[in-house]
């Protein structure tokens, strides 16, 4: 099937713990990059896995509200995937997962990215499936592999285990973001540049590390780049990593040159920060439109 972006990866019902009692809302971080992108402009294929039931119903239904494609291959009579979601005081998030993963390994053609990460990469049977799904993408050579190892210590199994894994998918792809967080439980000691340059040792041509209020760095054509967070106040973090790398693979299907050219990164990065930041100002994983983000940076 045609299409801009194949995204692999879990979708499921963040069940937020709130003051005045839970709130249900779709997320899972795969799924929220297909919304970002498709928000973008772009035509987006998410290969998930839900439930025949009414949260499955529910993720599908706003999913495909916002333009992006549920393969038909995602529906399972397991029960949809939930990941209950505690709120700390800085207004980031710490989760406890029920999670059923299980997809069959697919080919990228007809598609110029495909994208992968967090769960879907590292929890069995699924896991080896989307390894497959990338190395596919990556032999065939016509389309680009992203990848956001987006750690969840609970899933991932031991550290030996799944360094080797983001490693092997690493080595599959154009281009990699991650957060510090995940950066210091993978590379636990290592400073931020040592951490952009030994992923990209393994051949992605772009690595960045978003840093929060921090801003983001990272390593592409010209070498070295950095860029302030977007000044707002802050909602909740909820996505808006999967709202940084939304804008980036957006960057990459727009302008490939981003690969080659300093000045494209440079705005690519930009335009990221723009994108998370306006995330992070609403509650919950609710990415901007395409004329949101160009509003920002007229």
């Amino acid at each position: 099937m045609q299409a801009d972006a194949l995204v692999i990866g879990e979708a499921l019902i963040d069940i937020v713990e709130t003051a005045e009692g839970d709130r249900e809302l779709v997320g899972g971080s795969p799924a929220n990059v297909a919304v970002g992108l498709a928000r973008q402009g772009h035509d987006v294929r998410l290969l998930t896995c839900l439930g025949r039931d009414v949260r499955g119903e529910r993720i599908a239904a706003q999913i495909t509200a916002s333009g992006v494609t549920v393969d038909e291959e995602s529906w399972t009579d397991a029960a949809t995937s939930t990941a209950r979601a505690r709120l700390r005081a800085d207004g980031s998030a710490e989760y406890d997962f029920a999670i059923d993963w299980a997809v069959p390994t697919v080919s990228a053609e007809g598609v110029r990215v495909v994208h992968t990460g967090s769960i879907a990469l590292f929890l069995e049977p699924g896991g080896s499936a989307v390894l497959g799904s990338l190395r596919r993408a990556r032999d065939g050579g016509a389309a680009l592999v992203s990848l956001d190892p987006n750690i969840r210590p609970a899933l991932v199994g031991s550290h030996d285990v799944a360094l080797a894994r983001f490693a092997q998918a690493a080595a599959s792809a154009d281009l990699v973001k991650l957060s510090d967080e995940d950066a210091a439980w993978l590379y636990p000691g290592l400073d931020a540049e040592s951490v952009l340059r030994e992923i990209a040792s393994h051949g992605p041509r772009i690595v960045v590390m978003t840093r929060g209020g921090a801003g983001a760095i990272g390593v592409g054509p010209g070498g070295i780049a950095e860029v302030d967070a977007l000044a707002v106040t802050v909602a909740d973090t909820i996505g808006a990593g999967d709202a940084y790398m939304a804008s980036l693979i957006s960057s990459a299907l727009d302008e490939p040159a981003v690969f080659e050219d300093a000045g494209l990164f440079a705005a690519a990065l930009r335009r990221a920060a723009v994108t998370a930041g306006v995330t992070v100002s609403r509650a919950g994983a609710n990415p901007p439109t395409r004329a949101e983000v160009d509003a920002h940076l007229a």
